[in-house]
């Protein structure tokens, strides 16, 4: 007779709204023109899904420091390749398309987490450096140097902010106005 109740012994998972609440928040910084305008991100297709997979990532990589983040940060991905089919289906893509490309989107988020992963336990430098070769196509390490301490600072910032904080969308990234002016 315990199967009624079940649902207290199960994790909770984290609220749709807390999820589209986090990954709005993702988009809203993705798309924050100062990247574009006066850090040289290419303001393509690529240069926007780039800037998106960055954000994402930090939010992922603090979440999983916690408890139950990894949970959160699951629902989070899982959202992002959600918007991510949605959108290739808005765009026009056929349905016999769409897996290759979603396949070509997770190959894409895995390889750039990786190597910010590694580059960041390497050092400002190397962080830098994946990221002159990510975003900005190996050109420009001046401005891959002043999006890297923009970098650090959304990494500090999230650091020092509290799970519940974090998980309830309570939070804001730093203005990428400090890394523009360099």
């Amino acid at each position: 007779m315990l199967w009624p109740f079940n649902h207290f012994l199960q994790p909770r998972t984290p609220s749709r709204g807390t999820i589209e609440a986090i990954y709005g928040m993702i988009v809203a910084q993705a798309r924050e023109p100062l990247f574009y305008q006066d850090l040289g991100v290419p303001d393509t297709v690529d240069g926007r899904f780039d800037m998106m997979v960055l954000h994402l990532w930090m939010v992922l990589r603090q979440l999983r420091q916690f408890g139950d983040g990894s949970r959160l940060a699951q629902a989070l991905f899982d959202h992002f390749c959600s918007d991510m089919d949605h959108n290739l289906r808005e765009l026009g893509t056929g349905d016999l398309a769409v897996p290759r490309r979603m396949r070509q989107f997770g190959e894409a988020f895995y390889g750039r987490s990786s190597a910010y992963d590694l580059a960041l336990a390497a050092g400002e430098g190397p962080l830098a450096q994946a990221l002159c070769r990510n975003i900005f196509n190996g050109q420009d390490s001046d401005k891959a140097w002043r999006l890297a301490a923009y970098v650090g600072q959304v990494l500090a910032a999230l650091a020092a902010t509290d799970e519940a904080t974090l998980s309830g969308a309570c939070w804001e990234f730093p203005s990428p106005a400090v890394a523009v002016r360099g």
